[in-house]
């Protein structure tokens, strides 16, 4: 089973701790955040991982090294002499991620306990293009799904923007959870000359929604910490060190 982890990000919320570290490589409890993504993707079975890398990248690949890269086939998408954001990213490693079966993305800096398995196995039973991880956390942006949880737009509840713009009815508001099941069908899409410059995965997905089968998934879990700044950082340590 193949995944990709996001491991590019600038880390620019955590400075100054990302000064000289990627943000990949911040520790939680001790264990860094791609120690502690890699982990759980291979006790769920994915043994393909592509990692990107981008800021600091060289420790990256340094850290792998030295752990002999957790006995896990893994692939670096060298985006150090250009940042491809979340949708480029995808696309620029393709090399590593086509084929006929889908892979698992996981931002680095998402921290959770939900079965990843059982979003893989969700995604491959119903047919969907795409399967997003979703939850009920209170934020300012929202998906916005049809009671099927079918993808349909995007909200921003802090000023009122919707997209696709002039979007009608009634619909459910889940929060993206930063972990998503990707069909490789899809990269034929991602080939169209408006995705050749850096682009984000969501406003592909909201681009696409209208014709194909981009699914919500909510799963239990019993934490979930995005640790991209100091605080949730510290909130996340303290539920480690805890549990």
């Amino acid at each position: 089973m193949k995944a990709m982890v996001f491991a590019a990000g600038m880390g620019t919320r955590l400075r100054p701790l990302t000064d000289h570290l990627p943000k990949a490589l911040a520790p939680v409890a001790g264990i860094t955040l791609l120690e502690r993504v890699i982990r759980k993707l291979a006790q769920a079975g994915f043994d393909d991982i592509t990692l990107n890398i981008h800021h600091r990248g060289q420790q990256i690949i340094d850290f792998l090294e030295a752990r002999q890269r957790f006995g896990l086939n893994i692939h670096i998408s060298d985006e150090r002499n250009r940042l491809m954001d979340t949708g480029g990213g995808i696309r620029h490693a393709r090399p590593w991620l086509d084929g006929d079966e889908p892979f698992l993305v996981h931002n680095a800096d998402i921290l959770t306990d939900a079965d990843l398995g059982d979003l893989w196995h969700r995604h491959m039973e119903s047919g969907a293009e795409a399967t997003l991880l979703v939850g009920q956390r209170k934020t300012s942006r929202y998906l916005l799904f049809d009671p099927a949880l079918r993808l349909h737009g995007w909200t921003n509840k802090s000023t009122g923007e919707v997209r696709p713009a002039g979007l009608a009815g009634s619909y459910q508001e889940w929060a993206f959870q930063g972990i998503h099941v990707f069909s490789p069908a899809l990269f034929r899409r991602m080939e169209a000359p408006r995705w050749e410059e850096p682009f984000s995965i969501i406003d592909f997905y909201l681009h696409i929604c209208p014709d194909a089968h981009i699914q919500g998934c909510p799963i239990r879990a019993t934490h979930w910490f995005d640790t991209g700044t100091p605080e949730k950082l510290k909130e996340a340590e303290a539920w480690y060190l805890t549990h």
